[in-house]
């Protein structure tokens, strides 16, 4: 720090042009400033400063220090303003992107517990389905719900996304309860639109061929994209649904929706965070992401009591 200093003092002399200048400034003495200077030239054992009675004048050697000197100041203080930012109180407009389902069911909940936390951040939430460029559209951050498209973004899994396959009582009172995923091929199901391959159903089946994850072809009655929709129908005894335990658990627990296919569990996908790079991470995004991982995290509060249902066999690991 007393190196640090005196390159500050000296780089002031130099921006002051006199030690006098420097002086008032710096709110010390001539002397004083004279010294450090003197110091600083015995140190290095070089002469940084030609001095004559009118004018103050840089040596070859003093003005490579003094360059060196204002890199040095300059990194000084923005790692002074990083420190300083962490201990702000964050704050500014925090423009968000959630989808529907999650937003309406668990993101309204948890920003008004945020805002709790920090009333000075202002967040502008926009629920949907649709695959946003938080760059080209201004989002500061995303929540998104299995894999990541775009490699260009920060991700941080915030919680993980466990699937169900469920039907109502009466459903299966009428059509008899699958046994295995091929079973799926003579019932009717209720297809998510917003996945790459709708009719195409993805399980973990031990011994299967292909790496114990088995693909079943399925059709039914409704396709939609929206996942509430697919629940509402399920409840109401249109077909069997392939849903996140973040829709579906309160439905489970009350007998609305029963689980079918234990020992076959979908993939567990991810909820992430993603933001764009920034060599500086605002304030407001990291604590926010921050907020949400331990919201939520890795044991939600959805799948409190459906431990039985969402965890995959034996020797397998969620995806």
């Amino acid at each position: 720090m007393a190196r640090l200093d005196a390159m500050e003092i000296f780089a002031e002399v130099v921006e002051a042009e006199g030690f006098s200048a420097a002086a008032r400034s710096l709110g010390v003495s001539k002397s004083a400033v004279s010294k450090q200077v003197g110091r600083l030239e015995d140190s290095l054992g070089v002469r940084l400063l030609n001095r004559t009675t009118r004018r103050l004048s840089l040596t070859e050697a003093g003005a490579t220090f003094y360059a060196a000197c204002r890199r040095v100041l300059e990194e000084a203080e923005a790692a002074e303003r990083a420190v300083s930012n962490l201990s702000a109180a964050p704050r500014g407009l925090l423009k968000l992107n959630a989808p529907m389902s999650f937003g309406f069911l668990h993101m309204a909940p948890a920003i008004a517990e945020f805002h709790v936390r920090f009333p000075q951040i202002v967040i502008d939430a926009a629920m949907n389905d649709r695959f946003v460029d938080l760059v080209e559209e201004g989002y500061d951050v995303a929540l998104r719900i299995g894999a990541l498209r775009d490699s260009s973004l920060i991700a941080r899994r915030v919680a993980p996304c466990r699937n169900v396959i469920c039907a109502s009582p009466d459903y299966l009172a009428r059509r008899g309860r699958p046994e295995k995923p091929a079973d799926l091929r003579d019932h009717d199901c209720l297809l998510y639109a917003n996945t790459a391959q709708p009719r195409e159903w993805t399980f973990h089946t031990p011994g299967h061929s292909l790496g114990g994850l088995e693909k079943v072809k399925v059709d039914g009655p409704l396709i939609a994209n929206n996942g509430d929709v697919l629940c509402g129908a399920a409840v109401s005894g249109m077909g069997i649904a392939n849903l996140p335990t973040f829709i579906v658990s309160r439905h489970l627990r009350e007998g609305r929706l029963q689980p079918l296919l234990p020992g076959f569990p979908p993939p567990e996908q991810g909820i992430h965070a993603v933001y764009p790079h920034s060599r500086n991470l605002s304030v407001k995004v990291r604590v926010f992401v921050d907020f949400l991982a331990d919201h939520f995290g890795p044991d939600p509060y959805w799948d409190e009591g459906l431990e039985a249902l969402v965890a995959p066999p034996a020797g397998v690991k969620g995806g």
